[in-house]
Formats: structure tokens, C-alpha cells, sequence
């Protein structure tokens, strides 16, 4: 028993103990945690927002990781000054949008935190000439203006050397053997801390690394379980969801996709089986997460609320992510894109919001969601002139979404076939409801 004891605490220090604990105790969710699920899972539409000291160079939010010394990287602090920041312009451009949440990266992999922390110097306020708290204003704008808080937090750092390093962040220039993981898994706890009890309500923490260590030959325990107790305890109607592409844990309230539609795998994260609980894919507007100078690659209007509405029909949110500049501003394009995401949110926003997947997979046409007997077929294609619909339910009513005039329809090959009338063929979107028993 003493040789396995010295063994566990050696494994310990190192940061390789077993995962295990996550499999423990089921999680039974309280009436809180059941009821703010219901709420994400009808808000529909979240904007994320990856923003931090490596928006300074205008390369992402992964910089450090390619070979950037964490000293060098570090300064750069001393020059962040974002004098644009309006955490009010922010929230209203987002809200106008038709978005209901947003999630804000409190601290990324380079560890850098963008709040007041006493746990560590690198932070906005110490580190840096603004020395204001950016995650207070913007949660205070968040809650003046009836929009959702969530915070994203890493559960790796590519700076510290008490961080048990995984596959990333090795060229950094820190000393990785003084891993000590459980001084980091204190450090991390009362960060989280500091976030539910400093800021008001926060309606979810999304968590992201796990992936660090999914190579490993010995798993690794993150200890995910009593953090995510910890979270519960601070706040009892705040989720907890993790990015790590696997089948949710033990404690987990939201399962996230990232760049899918969930059931689909077309960026190589997305394999897991999709659970029952409530969904939510991550997608960027251009090609990265963090402010990247050369990358103006947005995808148009069209394709984002298509992404949208697909997403709603496989019954997920979407989390439509932008990288602020070094300045403070929403890049314009990122603006425009919102502007005309809320121009049809307003519109047609009843398809989105509280409702379900739709009955049936996405077709090459479009995809259907659903509200009670309320069955809204998105028509996608502007060329089609009929579209079969393989519904198993009975159609009692059907009218043009806009117009309310009935359309033509009929049983047909298991299912029914509807008439689509002559239409603006530029038109983002063509919606027709059913009434279904």
C-alpha cells in the first residue's frame, strides 16, 4: 500500500492520473439548471466573441502556440490599450442581431485574463496601460441591456509552468517540468470564482482543452466533475458545457459542436453521438476564432443565415463567433453581417426561437423546425418548384409564412408534395407553415 500510495501522489504532481471521477456519481440537474436549459435551447442564436492581448498582432488566438516565446509574447500587454472598447455599442449591435446571449473569452490559452483577477498579474487591469475591467462593463452592458452572459475559460495555458503540458503550447520557453497540477487546478477554481461571484448572473461557462491531453497513453484526469460542482454551487442556474468533441460528461448541461451542424463531421471535430441534451454549434464568421488582419474571408450574409437555419433545424443554437480588433471595434464587415442577420431575425425569428428540430433530416431544398403543431419548412433553394416533404404526420393547414395565402399541397409517396409559387428568387429564405395534428 505505501509503494501505491507514493505511485498516486507521484501521478499527481505530474498530471497524469486516471480519468475516472467523471464516470462517478450521475448528475441529477436541480429545477434551476432545467429551466436555464430550456432557456438556452430557445434562445437559438449566441454570438462568441474570442478577444484578448493576441489580437495584437493581427495572427489568431493561437500566436503563442507557433514557436512565440511567452516573455516576448507577454510585453505585448504593455502596449494593449484598446480605446475604442464600448461594451454598450457591443451589446446593442449583438442584440440588434437577434442574438440572445453572448460568450466571451475570459481567459484563452495564452492565459492572459480579461478581468481583474487576484490570482495573477497577467490581466487586464495589472498588465496593461487601460486598466479597466473589460468583462465587468460588458457584463453590466449584458445585463442593462436583457442579453445573456456566458464565459468561455481555458483550461490550458501556454505560460504558466505549474500547467501539466499537454500537446500544445511546448515552444513557449517555459519550464513545462514544474508541472504542479493540483496548484493549477486551484488557481483555476478560484478564477472561476471570482467570475460567478464578482459579475452578476452568468448563464454559462463553456469550457475548452480537454483536448490537450487526448493523446496521451495514460488518460489524464482534469478532476471536471467538482469544477463543475463548484460551478453549480456558485450558481445555480448557470450551465456548464465543455468543447472537448466528445459524448457529454458527467455534470454537463449543454453539448457544443464546433464548425458542424450536429450529425455532421465536415471539420473532423464533430464525431460524437448527439446526446438529448440541449445543442449548440460554434462557427466563425471569416476562417479564425482570434482577430486575424489578413483574413477577410467573411462569409456572406446569405451563407450565415442559411448556417442558421440549418443549425435550428438539427434543433442546436448557433454560437456565431467574432474576433474584435486590437482598437476595441467589431471589425465593420462582422457589423454588416449582424445588421443583416437582425433584418431577417426580425422577420422571421419566430422560426427560430423555442423551437425543436424539425421532422425529418435536412433535405438538398432546405431543413424544417418546429413549434408545437407548428411545422415551418424552410425553402433554401430558389429554384425549386416543388419539394417533397416525408412527413408522417397529418398536414391540416398550410400558408405561405409572409403572405398567409395556402399553397398547394398533396399526398404523395409516403409523405406529401408542396407546390412552391413563383418568388424573388434573391430572397435569402422561402418559409412556409404547416398546421399538423
Amino acid at each position: 500500500m505505501k509503494c501505491i500510495s507514493h505511485l498516486l501522489l507521484s501521478l499527481l504532481i505530474s498530471g497524469t492520473v486516471l480519468h475516472t471521477y467523471a464516470q462517478e456519481q450521475p448528475y441529477t440537474p436541480s429545477d434551476d439548471i432545467i429551466q436555464s436549459r430550456k432557456e438556452f435551447a430557445d434562445n437559438g442564436f449566441g454570438i462568441f466573441i474570442h478577444w484578448g492581448i493576441y489580437s495584437m498582432f493581427g495572427q489568431g488566438e493561437w500566436y503563442l502556440n507557433y514557436g512565440i516565446d511567452a516573455k516576448e509574447y507577454a510585453k505585448a500587454a504593455k502596449g494593449f490599450y484598446p480605446a475604442d472598447f464600448n461594451a454598450s455599442e457591443w451589446v446593442r449591435a449583438i442584440k440588434d442581431s437577434g442574438a440572445k446571449y453572448i460568450c466571451f473569452t475570459s481567459r484563452h490559452h495564452d492565459g492572459f485574463s480579461m478581468w481583474h483577477t487576484k490570482e495573477s498579474d497577467f490581466n487586464i487591469v495589472d498588465a496593461t496601460p487601460f486598466k479597466r475591467d473589460i468583462i465587468k462593463e460588458l457584463a453590466d452592458e449584458c445585463h442593462n441591456q436583457g442579453i445573456k452572459l456566458h464565459l468561455y475559460y481555458s483550461h490550458i495555458d501556454w505560460t504558466r509552468p505549474d500547467y501539466p503540458s499537454g500537446r500544445t503550447g511546448l515552444e513557449t520557453g517555459r519550464d513545462t517540468t514544474l508541472r504542479n497540477w493540483p496548484g493549477y487546478y486551484d488557481f483555476m477554481n478560484k478564477q472561476l470564482t471570482e467570475l460567478l461571484t464578482q459579475y452578476g448572473e452568468i448563464g454559462a461557462i463553456w469550457f475548452d482543452g480537454w483536448w490537450d491531453h487526448d493523446s496521451d497513453s495514460i488518460p489524464f484526469d482534469w478532476q471536471l466533475r467538482p469544477q463543475y460542482d463548484l460551478i453549480h454551487r456558485l450558481q445555480p442556474k448557470c450551465l456548464v458545457g465543455n468543447n472537448h468533441h466528445q459524448t457529454p460528461f458527467e455534470g454537463e448541461d449543454i453539448q457544443i459542436f464546433e464548425r458542424d451542424v450536429p450529425g455532421e463531421n465536415t471539420a473532423g471535430y464533430s464525431g460524437q453521438a448527439i446526446s438529448r441534451l440541449p445543442l449548440e454549434t460554434c462557427q466563425t464568421m471569416n476562417g479564425m476564432w482570434g482577430y486575424k488582419v489578413a483574413d477577410q474571408n467573411y462569409k456572406d450574409s446569405r451563407t450565415l443565415i442559411h448556417y442558421l437555419i440549418k443549425t435550428a433545424g438539427m434543433g442546436a443554437n448557433l454560437l456565431l463567433n467574432i474576433g474584435p480588433q486590437p482598437n476595441g471595434e467589431l471589425p465593420e464587415t462582422a457589423l454588416a453581417r449582424l445588421k443583416d442577420i437582425g433584418q431577417w431575425m426580425r422577420t422571421y425569428g419566430e422560426t427560430i426561437y423555442g423551437t425543436s428540430a424539425g421532422d425529418f433530416q435536412a433535405q438538398p431544398w432546405g431543413t424544417t423546425t418546429r413549434k408545437g403543431n407548428r411545422l415551418f419548412v424552410h425553402i433554401l433553394d430558389p429554384d425549386v418548384t416543388s419539394v417533397h416533404l416525408p412527413l408522417t404526420c397529418k398536414v391540416k393547414k398550410n400558408v405561405d409564412y409572409i403572405s398567409r395565402k395556402p399553397l398547394t399541397i398533396h399526398r404523395k409517396d409516403n409523405g406529401y408534395e408542396l407546390q412552391i409559387p413563383p418568388r424573388d428568387t434573391t430572397a435569402i429564405d422561402f418559409v412556409v407553415e404547416l398546421i399538423t395534428n
